[in-house]
């Protein structure tokens, strides 16, 4: 007996011994901060980024230190600007800190699946380009939370460089600069390669709020003021909640850290916007969050962001077939099967927690033992993710780990749209 007892304390050290070690995350990395180029001068563009507009226009935004007017010229071909729009120019204070001239400039239309070469302000000395995502299937999202300013995030960035994306989705907590407003400038400069050549559409996390009773009582002026999504287009009355169409795919971005309940301002505008939704033009809907309301990591749990949006929000979703529901927040990965009011449901939406792009915080690596039936993969490592939706009926979601610098696919999954499942009709 005591031969056998041995022997099976050897077969279970060995499973936790391989349990253990099949993947050893790497440490965390140093903070990053970006300071600006040597070679800009103070009415140099900086910290550009482009967004989505409608179905066939552009914002860029862009930030001077001085005065410089709000005007884009661009064209297809480098180097030949035969259009031009102008803009508008603000600025915010942040307690002492007060920005530098932050340009907006919606331009187009624009042809879909193009590359537009453009320059800011009355800069002749740096040329910028983007590309307009296609018009029809195949189109694919890029899909990263928590980004922050680390090693790993420059990392993370750079895994997404080398995919061929068409769209970034950021589920929120872009800078983490937790009002220390210089570090909004270092972010901006930090993801200017990717966010000023493929549209970055973004939405609310936690630490965007940056509210501090009396003395800056205000919350979100930094995001509002840098982050200018198409909340006007979609019929929203606030930056923290949106949706825009790109080929065809609906993509709803909700607001966590905003009021939510039954009644509010955003669950009337949600309610709106999905019962506008076509099927035959979009087949497909996404929703981002920040707060996820599926978590089976020990982090975050009971957060009435996500308990209380869920509680009033889940049968919104579930009742306009919403495909898959993308959140962060908790520091790691987690797949979910199509699941509703907590149990599996052939009709409800994939949850996604991708909120592990590379943050300060670190990776969050304790999960509820047993794990979920709901739970279809979860694991504690930084990475981004990639949904390349096909056609009307199918999309290859996949995961990719940071490992040593290497993107490795560690989740994957072909999802069907529920617009093409005759057995989820929209009540």
């Amino acid at each position: 007996m005591m031969a056998v007892r041995g022997l099976f304390l050897l077969l279970v050290l060995a499973g936790i011994w391989t349990a253990v070690h099949s993947y050893e995350r790497p440490p965390p990395r140093d903070n990053i901060f970006v300071s600006l180029s040597g070679n800009l001068d103070s009415t140099s563009p900086q910290q550009v980024h482009v967004s989505l507009v409608g179905e066939d226009r552009m914002r860029i935004s862009w930030i001077t230190d001085d005065q410089a007017p709000p005007i884009i010229e661009y064209g297809t071909a480098s180097g030949t600007y035969e259009f031009s729009g102008n803009g508008t120019t603000s600025s915010y204070k942040y307690i002492f800190y007060k920005s530098g001239q932050i340009h907006d400039v919606v331009i187009g239309p624009l042809k879909p699946n193009t590359t537009y070469y453009y320059r800011c302000g009355t800069d002749s000395a740096h040329e910028f380009s983007f590309k307009t995502p296609p018009a029809q299937f195949p189109v694919t999202f890029s899909v990263a939370g928590d980004l922050g300013q680390t090693g790993w995030t420059k990392s993370t960035l750079q895994h997404i460089s080398k995919s061929n994306y068409d769209v970034f989705l950021l589920p929120g907590d872009l800078s983490y600069a937790d009002y220390n407003q210089r570090l909004w400038d270092s972010f901006a400069r930090l993801v200017e390669p990717l966010a000023s050549h493929k549209p970055w559409m973004v939405t609310v996390g936690n630490h965007e709020i940056e509210k501090l009773p009396v003395i800056h009582p205000q919350s979100f002026t930094s995001y509002n003021s840098r982050w200018h999504m198409p909340f006007e287009e979609s019929g929203s009355g606030s930056n923290l909640y949106y949706s825009f169409d790109v080929a065809g795919v609906h993509v709803v971005m909700l607001g966590s850290y905003t009021e939510f309940e039954v009644g509010s301002p955003q669950y009337e505008w949600a309610s709106a916007d999905l019962a506008r939704v076509d099927r035959g033009k979009t087949p497909w809907t996404l929703v981002l969050i920040h707060a996820p309301w599926y978590n089976s990591n020990t982090a975050h749990q009971g957060e009435y962001e996500s308990v209380g949006m869920k509680k009033a929000m889940e049968g919104l979703l579930y009742g306009a077939r919403v495909d898959v529901v993308f959140a962060g927040h908790v520091h790691a990965y987690e797949r979910f099967v199509r699941v509703y009011d907590d149990k599996p449901n052939n009709c409800g939406p994939v949850h996604i927690t991708i909120g592990d792009g590379g943050n300060r915080e670190g990776l969050v690596k304790k999960y509820l033992d047993p794990q979920p039936e709901i739970s279809a993969f979860r694991e504690a490592s930084f990475g981004h993710g990639q949904l390349e939706v096909m056609n009307a009926t199918h999309a290859l979601w996949t995961w990719h780990r940071n490992d040593d610098d290497e993107a490795i696919v560690a989740d994957s999954v072909w999802l069907t749209s529920l617009s093409s499942d005759p057995t989820c009709k929209k009540p």
